[in-house]
């Protein structure tokens, strides 16, 4: 999935048309395409992080089911599913409604090269928390499955979320400028 992802930014700039060719002689122009390219392949990275975060959390809903069998377990879990519930659609929400990496002309917050690249590298680090969140979706599902510590895997789970959540904040700092280092 990582060189998938790590590969889609030269995967867009390889697809340029020859009109895109030739218009990147023009002086100017060419840092200003490569820009859109950086822009869009910033946007599907974040679309299909979004996309499989959306998946893991259908997976993530089947823990009530589980654990409805006994009415206990419940209870004693509502709440703090529901807590896991809520970060999952925060870092979801996030991911879908940043900014592009990427100002207009006449935009309040410029966004250069360097800060552009940055900016995809941050949104691709992103995969590495999507990783972790599915395996502690899927620990967590087979807690509830097997009888085991649903507890635990929720601490767990509800841990990684706030990492992600805390992690894909920073992106703002980056496009302002704020933040040199990732």
């Amino acid at each position: 999935m990582k060189e998938h992802i790590s590969d889609l930014f030269t995967k867009i700039q390889g697809e340029a048309s020859n009109l895109e060719n030739l218009l990147s002689k023009v002086p100017g122009l060419s840092g200003y395409m490569e820009k859109g390219k950086r822009r869009d392949a910033d946007q599907l990275l974040r679309e299909t992080l979004a996309t499989r975060l959306d998946g893991i959390r259908l997976n993530f809903s089947t823990v009530h089911q589980d654990i409805s069998h006994d009415i206990i377990k419940a209870i004693d879990h509502a709440e703090p599913l529901g807590r896991a519930d809520t970060l999952f659609n925060a870092v979801i929400g996030k991911i879908k409604d940043a900014p592009v990496g990427y100002a207009g002309f006449f935009d309040a917050v410029k966004v250069n090269e360097e800060d552009l690249a940055r900016i995809y590298a941050f949104d691709e680090s992103m995969i590495t928390h999507v990783d972790q969140i599915e395996a502690s979706t899927n620990a967590l599902t087979k807690a509830a499955k097997e009888d085991g510590d649903i507890g635990a895997g929720i601490r767990d789970l509800t841990a990684v979320l706030r990492q992600a959540n805390e992690t894909f904040s920073g992106r703002d700092e980056v496009i302002k400028g704020i933040s040199e280092d990732i």
